[in-house]
């Protein structure tokens, strides 16, 4: 895991409950002691897609409510390579579809599945959160320094249902995401009161319960963690 700098309002993040019990989900834990089978897997692949997809909205959204020069760049760092770094088959999204296709899911069933409610909540989420800068901060705390984690447990998915050992999209996330946390903890650096901080805190919170449902979902939806 990257190494996060290190400020008094990242140290509150990180004892949150919130997150701890977001980690300790079943569904990562049934990922590691389980058989995976494609049916389950494409399961998760297809609501994986819609956060997926609108994360590029929801950081582009979080710049724009940002105040700060610094806090914009380091955001923006992330955007740029969520999107390709201007080419558009290097974006996230574009890799995640060749990359689940190549390994023989079908293309419409990862991209095409209706979301559930808790994917639809996480979504609302996400737009919400993006509206205001210390509840964006928070919103993007908490998803980075999650996301391998997500990201690591459904490559091994991947991997147990179809054979696949080389997933580039898995692969782009180990190379990027020491990055992607590295900004996002020079977002909570300066310039909060406590105030401030319990508003971050809170936001956090609320992005690890709307993931934790996300994948409580998973859970009985697969039976991967019961």
């Amino acid at each position: 895991m990257a190494q996060l700098i290190q400020s008094p309002l990242s140290e509150r993040l990180e004892t949150s409950e919130a997150r701890q019990r977001f980690v300790a989900n079943p569904f990562f834990r049934g990922i590691q002691d389980s058989e995976v089978t494609a049916r389950q897997a494409v399961c998760f692949l297809g609501q994986w897609w819609h956060p997926l997809r609108y994360f590029p909205t929801f950081l582009a959204r979080c710049v724009a409510v940002l105040p700060d020069i610094k806090s914009k760049s380091a955001i923006t760092r992330i955007l740029d390579q969520e999107v390709g770094h201007g080419k558009p088959e290097r974006a996230h999204e574009s890799i995640y579809v060749e990359s689940m296709t190549r390994a023989g899911f079908d293309r419409e069933a990862v991209v095409g599945a209706a979301p559930l409610p808790a994917t639809s909540a996480l979504l609302r989420g996400y737009e919400r959160l993006s509206g205001e800068r210390l509840t964006a901060l928070g919103g993007v705390y908490a998803t980075e320094v999650t996301d391998l984690l997500m990201v690591s447990s459904i490559g091994t998915a991947v991997e147990k249902a179809s054979g696949d050992r080389d997933n580039a999209w898995v692969a782009i996330h180990v190379e990027q995401e020491p990055d992607h946390v590295e900004e996002a903890g020079h977002t909570l650096m300066e310039g909060f009161t406590e105030a401030d901080e319990d508003q971050v805190v809170a936001a956090a919170d609320e992005m690890w319960m709307l993931w934790s449902a996300f994948f409580d979902q998973l859970v009985g939806e697969t039976g991967l963690g019961r």
